[in-house]
């Protein structure tokens, strides 16, 4: 082969590699065009987010939020349901666009992901069985066994309090079921939540008691890097206040308006 006809060849392998290099480059803006936010979420934190027993879709406040917040930006919601502790490094690592799953805004987590503002505010409290007359307060609690979800701001809360005994489980409801079976004294966990499992169990075989420890805000989180997404949620939160539909939401799951 002559050395014109070897360049000739060797230019137009450039040529097809470096053009399917930029066909490559265009199919992975794709999902970008396609206009899907991948949302991560603990789904069984009711009642913001746990699954339907019938149609196994996923419901709660939060979910109802999310997917009001995605209409209002104009993407499809897919959610994707993921252990607590696993939803930053998911955040961290790009498998996520968002996360909402009743999670805590914390100067600890906005180290590493950006919080879109407050939707929601709550506050700590404590869950004994219904026979249990001793325990009243969080200072009752030295000494004794505590139930926490793990990666929870209760199980930061619980881990202060003297000589207790901390167990972690993976959810609210393992936690609710180590206490059935006294293998605890009391389980600690957001206000709301606790709340909602006394109502489904009738209030039979648990209370809440004592005041709440603190008071919490919950908050969509996303990338560190990712500001243009933490502003556009942010703007969907504030036109669903102002149209209405976010009381909406929250009067469905909560019974009551939300403070002002």
């Amino acid at each position: 082969m002559s050395k014109k006809l070897i360049a000739l060849s060797m230019v137009t392998m450039f040529v097809v590699v470096f053009g399917l290099a930029g066909c490559g480059g265009q199919q992975s803006a794709k999902p970008a065009d396609q206009k899907v936010l991948k949302v991560g979420s603990e789904t069984t934190f009711a009642p913001f987010e746990f699954q339907d027993e019938k149609t196994k879709d996923y419901i709660g406040f939060d979910m109802d939020l999310i997917k009001a917040v995605g209409k209002q930006m104009g993407v499809e919601v897919q959610v994707q349901s993921m252990g607590f502790d696993g939803l930053i490094p998911a955040l961290e690592a790009g498998n996520i666009d968002a996360a909402i799953s009743g999670m805590t805004i914390t100067d600890e987590r906005a180290k590493k992901v950006n919080f879109s503002k407050p939707y929601y505010k709550s506050g700590l409290s404590m869950v004994v069985k219904a026979d249990n007359n001793t325990l009243k307060s969080f200072k009752d609690l030295e000494g004794k066994r505590i139930a926490v979800q793990i990666g929870t701001t209760g199980a930061s809360e619980a881990k202060k309090i003297k000589d207790v005994k901390v167990r972690e489980f993976n959810n609210a409801p393992e936690a609710f079921i180590e206490l059935n079976s006294g293998g605890v004294d009391a389980v600690v966990n957001d206000l709301p939540v606790n709340e909602y499992y006394i109502a489904q169990a009738g209030g039979k075989d648990a209370k809440i008691v004592g005041e709440p420890l603190n008071s919490e805000e919950y908050g969509i989180a996303v990338a560190k890097k990712n500001t243009e997404l933490a502003e556009k949620i942010n703007k969907a939160i504030d036109e669903l206040k102002k149209n209405g539909e976010y009381e909406k939401i929250y009067v469905k799951w909560f019974g009551k308006k939300p403070p002002q």
